[in-house]
């Protein structure tokens, strides 16, 4: 019985709380603004590269610069 009690009085005070929010809902109105949103990205991009060459290679590139 007890257990009823408690879910019957759960049940009545959520439906009283929705009926007190529904009361105070109100219009709710939305619009674009006059002006256009503007909107300032200051992005700055560096790029390194940084390369090594094995000694081998070194020598072999400065022994055949055709070779790239």
């Amino acid at each position: 019985m007890l257990e009823r009690i408690t879910t019957s009085a759960r049940m009545t005070g959520t439906i009283g709380i929705g009926l007190a929010t529904a009361g105070l809902g109100g219009c709710i109105n939305v619009s674009a603004p006059n002006k256009p949103i503007e909107i300032n990205l200051n992005i700055s991009v560096t790029q390194e590269v940084v390369y090594r060459l094995d000694g081998e290679a070194k020598t072999l590139i400065q022994q055949n610069p055709g070779i790239f």
